[in-house]
């Protein structure tokens, strides 16, 4: 699935099927579906969107064809998560053509970049919804049940204080959430479009941040896994200096909190305060995932990621030294305009001493209006291509042996859910995995259910996946 060089793949998810049906004795405006692509932070503000949507009125249905209205969060960071989201589009125009549906709206990242372009090139589309307009959205599925046509844009500018991500329908499982600590980006990296798209950065005041992470915590959450554009950026902006330290303190003083995962850590900002919070373990996982893009001084250079090789080495041995039993998850470009086949060559060389346990390799993506669009010394797309399939040969070893070295290992599992067509099967993860990106642990074993912490032996590893036995004589905990 493709990826933003500094997020998740693309996601689909319709609403969770647990989550609560409106009482008989609501009036019901509607129905609506959310289809949701993109990165988490894409999806925090799809979830927010139905909670207004819900609080209005509207009851929320899995399957998009049994929808009166479905909105489509879209992703538009990259050409190929542009591609996708013009695919589900024209899929939900399908079924509004065929009186299945009465109204698709568009939201998200493409409808910031492309606004009414959109509605050029998808005539049929009702409303398209930028990202600061998300609370907006009762009135543009009110206008399509309206049968108003006119005003199809709804758009606002770039907000100067956190969007409240409080009111929330989630669709992930009830025992893992998203935790948005901050919007937008400062960082000016040449091959990005983020901070075009979302805007500056800014931080989400820490009592707003812990509050709602108290909420996921009484709904059930029991996995919290922080993101923003830069988790390690978060507080600068608002309290003069990095607080990331500070507010994985507070949250982990949740009780009903297991485990708190960290995501999009820019190698900048990893104070001493902030590795020896992660050292100290218990419910802060040891994983981390650090976006590093390359290694060459003169490639991160010309992608401005002011940060050198010497840098990110010491980073990472700190790391490595610091918190026991650490997984690393990375991602890195493969041929950004100009880079020689030494330079590659010194990228697979780092990959290698390094043994990243978690690494993603994308192709450069041209994106229209960024720096390294206008750069010259573009590379062949055959030679881009040759060179992600290369480094992803040496990773893929790398994960392979790594999973071997599981097996023996005693973990703990969090079951998500049971695995379609297998009796007492069920598709669980280790502190290694992050959902949606990483590999997943297969647990065989009766009477057990999803969001359950399983004590377990890795038995069996294929890929990048495990297979894992309960241990008989280990407590199973929520």
């Amino acid at each position: 699935m493709p990826e933003s060089p500094d997020s998740l793949p693309i996601l689909r998810h319709p609403p969770r099927s647990d989550a609560a049906e409106p009482s008989a004795d609501a009036p019901i405006k509607g129905t609506c579906s959310l289809i949701a692509l993109g990165c988490p932070k894409n999806l925090v503000d799809g979830e927010h969107m139905l909670g207004l949507l819900e609080a209005d009125g509207y009851r929320l249905v899995t399957e998009p064809e049994r929808a009166d209205v479905v909105i489509v969060n879209t992703c538009g960071f990259l050409q190929a998560a542009r591609q996708e989201s013009f695919s589900v589009i024209e899929d939900m125009l399908k079924l509004k053509r065929r009186g299945r549906i009465s109204g698709v709206i568009v939201a998200g990242c493409l409808a910031e970049r492309d606004r009414e372009s959109l509605l050029k090139r998808y005539p049929d589309v009702d409303q398209v919804v930028g990202l600061f307009a998300r609370e907006e959205i009762v009135r543009a599925a009110d206008r399509i049940l309206g049968g108003i046509t006119e005003q199809r844009t709804l758009f606002q500018p770039a907000s100067v204080v956190p969007l409240n991500d409080a009111r929330r329908v989630r669709v992930t499982p009830r025992h893992l959430a998203y935790l948005k600590i901050s919007e937008g980006c400062d960082r000016l990296c040449t091959f990005c479009t983020i901070p075009h798209i979302r805007g500056r950065h800014v931080t989400k005041p820490m009592e707003d941040v812990v509050a709602e992470a108290r909420t996921l915590a009484a709904d059930g959450v029991r996995e919290l896994i922080v993101v923003a554009q830069d988790t390690t950026y978060y507080g600068l902006d608002l309290y003069g200096r990095p607080m990331l330290a500070e507010l994985l303190r507070q949250l982990r003083q949740i009780e009903e909190i297991r485990w708190i995962r960290l995501m999009y850590s820019y190698p900048m900002y990893f104070t001493d305060e902030l590795i020896e919070v992660l050292a100290e373990g218990g419910k802060i996982l040891p994983y981390l995932d650090i976006p590093l893009q390359h290694i060459s001084d003169r490639i991160l250079r010309r992608m401005k990621r002011r940060v050198g090789r010497a840098e990110t080495e010491v980073l990472l041995d700190r790391l490595r030294s610091a918190v026991k039993n650490l997984v690393l998850r990375t991602t890195m470009i493969a041929g950004f305009p100009g880079e020689t086949e030494r330079e590659f060559e010194e990228l697979i060389e780092f990959v290698r001493e390094q043994r990243f346990e978690r690494l993603g390799v994308f192709e450069f993506s041209r994106e229209p209006g960024t720096p390294a669009d206008r750069m010259k010394e573009q590379l062949p797309r055959r030679v881009i291509q040759d060179r992600r399939d290369r480094l992803m040969a040496v990773q893929q070893k790398i994960i392979y042996q790594w999973s071997r070295n599981q097996v023996g290992r005693k973990l703990t599992v969090l079951l998500d859910q049971p695995v379609p067509g297998q009796e007492n099967v069920w598709l669980g993860r280790s502190y290694a995995d992050a959902p949606e990106i990483d590999g997943a642990v297969y647990v065989t074993g009766d009477g057990l259910r999803a969001g359950q912490f399983v004590e377990c032996e890795i038995v069996a590893a294929e890929g990048y996946d495990l297979a894992a036995a309960p241990i008989a004589e280990a407590a199973v905990s929520e």
